[in-house]
């Protein structure tokens, strides 16, 4: 080597930012999907799923601080919403030993049904009434409490820790459907021409680290903020994020962008101050599966849009900024070795767990079975460097 090209090479690496250590994949853990829960709950749904059937949780999840010790939601049950599935809570035990022959071990400790005020029970019916949920998010508030977001209101809810509603944090108008409805197209433009589209509605919650500020996602954009052409094909953007007040219960709103407007969000989790994790995919499984990707997102700069009633489904205009994003994990990337037939369409859970002992940050990924019996329950643990979050 002649030392003119010796000291082009010594620019060339000092005019380059140092390679990022890279996020690893621990291992996986799986629960059969006919298991049973700890609800006693006895008989079966008209679908003819067995009522403490352990699925759907992989909805949700996060650590309660407590050991290995983790909550999960299930969501609102077998079939959409097609039987009165009553809303509930898990609590497991998932222990991650990077290097192990079984890296991920997992261990169901119990079952918490949830309740409206006054013990009405919850239920996953499609049903409109004050007693149906659909549990989407879940963050561990203090004295064993939790909080909840809704798909169905959208609603962010307060839980003890046996499981009755305590509180709900009310939402500005524009998220809310002008109708109810049982059926989603009575949920649609005509009948509706404002809030949450059917079954796309607060999707993740994340609670910031001083435990003061919840932020609830919704999965796609508003029906006012541009979501569908005439058609009724998704074409709308910008998806907003709520920053909710846990003591007034005032709000601020920003805005993420989708990469493409058939993707949607499933969770956000709190990385920093005002960064967050953010489960963005396609809705394809298996070798279909095209976009599964986690991204960390910051507010940083964004506009509040608290006072836009109607954001723009197209071209963003100068004056609105969404979250600044880039791309932490692709899921599908090939050194991971997960994309394939088996590969889940709903990947739905983010949370920290305890540091790893080399000092790695350590996260957890859920997938949601749907209650389907031949389809495992699934962990992901990822090691996350120091300074990958920066």
């Amino acid at each position: 080597m002649t030392s003119r090209m010796f000291l082009v090479l010594m620019a060339l690496s000092m005019a380059l930012p140092p390679l990022r250590a890279q996020v690893e994949l621990i291992g996986t853990g799986t629960l059969p999907g006919n298991l049973r829960d700890l609800s006693n709950l006895k008989g079966k749904d008209g679908l003819g799923v067995p009522a403490n059937r352990l699925g759907g949780m992989g909805s949700a999840i996060d650590y309660t601080g407590n050991g290995n010790t983790y909550i999960l939601a299930s969501d609102r049950g077998p079939g959409d919403g097609a039987s009165d599935y009553r809303c509930r809570v898990h609590r497991m035990e998932i222990v991650v030993k990077p290097g192990a022959m079984e890296p991920v071990s997992i261990k169901l400790l119990s079952t918490t049904l949830l309740s409206g005020p006054g013990g009405v029970p919850l239920t996953g019916s499609k049903k409109p009434g004050p007693a149906r949920f659909d549990p989407e998010g879940i963050r561990v508030g203090p004295a064993g409490r939790f909080f909840i977001s809704d798909e169905y209101g959208p609603v962010v809810a307060e839980f003890s820790p046996n499981g009755e509603m305590l509180r709900k944090f009310p939402l500005p108008a524009r998220f809310l459907p002008e109708k109810v409805a049982e059926s989603p197209m009575g949920e649609l433009p005509p009948a509706s021409n404002r809030g949450r589209q059917p079954n796309r509605g607060m999707e993740g919650l994340a609670i910031s680290a001083d435990g003061k500020t919840l932020y609830g996602i919704m999965q796609s954009p508003l029906i006012q903020d541009g979501a569908l052409d005439p058609t009724g094909k998704r074409v709308g953007l910008l998806c907003r994020l709520a920053a909710i007040d846990i003591r007034s219960g005032s709000s601020r709103e920003f805005a993420y962008r989708l990469d493409e407007p058939s993707h949607g969000v499933n969770e956000i989790l709190a990385a920093g101050a005002d960064s967050f994790l953010v489960i963005e995919r396609d809705g394809l499984g298996g070798n279909e599966a095209k976009a599964k990707k986690i991204f960390l997102a910051n507010i940083t700069g964004a506009t509040d849009v608290s006072g836009v009633d109607s954001l723009p489904g197209g071209n963003i205009p100068a004056e609105i900024k969404p979250m600044k994003k880039r791309i932490l994990i692709d899921l599908l990337d090939p050194r991971y070795r997960l994309a394939g037939p088996s590969f889940p369409e709903k990947i739905e859970g983010l949370a920290f767990g305890r540091d790893l002992p080399d000092g790695r940050k350590l996260l957890l990924l859920t997938a949601d079975n749907d209650f389907v019996a031949e389809v495992p329950f699934r962990v992901y643990a990822f090691a996350v460097p120091p300074g990958v979050l920066e």
